[in-house]
């Protein structure tokens, strides 16, 4: 029992790069995402007998991080508590190369998705999941995912072309 504990766990192990980056798209913040990812990875490890080796440990451990995030979010409505905002000029970094922006513009944009079509952009997109397999993560018919990302990929588009534009604009004032 304890090899099969122990090979599970490498498993999941080997999953945290994909976990990390999908509480991202969650949680908007890399310390709550973090915090995200070890609820969930403790919550598989101590549920371990309930994955069926025959399925995805990558969808199911993915579920388990929604699942987290919307028990936490739920929790937090109901206690009416107020987050306090990371101060995004820190994450934009000191290098302020071109790659650092557009990453940070992505982000930025991907942020501001409301919560079902950030997670399907974030499942699709971002983490490569089929349809299939997204709307199994988000426990919803394909076409509600497929239109959720449709409109997901509209918004994102919109916003980025406003950076871009605005940028631009910026640029040709100087």
């Amino acid at each position: 029992m304890n090899d099969r504990v122990a090979n599970f766990g490498e498993q999941v192990g080997t999953l945290l790069p994909r976990l990390r980056r999908f509480a991202r798209a969650l949680k908007r913040h890399p310390q709550d995402a973090n915090d995200l990812v070890q609820l969930a990875v403790e919550r598989a490890l101590t549920r371990s007998t309930q994955w069926r080796p025959d399925s995805s440990l990558t969808n199911w451990m993915l579920a388990i991080v929604r699942n987290a995030w919307i028990d936490e979010t739920r929790a937090r409505q109901r206690r009416d508590a107020v987050l306090v905002p990371e101060n995004e000029a820190a994450e934009v970094g000191d290098t302020g190369t071109d790659r650092d922006i557009e990453l940070w513009s992505i982000q930025s944009a991907l942020d501001l998705l409301p919560d079902e079509q950030r997670l399907a952009v974030a499942l699709v997109l971002v983490e490569g999941l089929s349809y299939r397999e997204a709307a199994q993560v988000m426990d919803v018919p394909i076409g509600t995912l497929t239109s959720r990302l449709a409109r997901g990929r509209v918004a994102l588009q919109s916003m980025l072309t406003d950076q871009v534009t605005t940028r631009a604009a910026r640029e040709d004032k100087r």
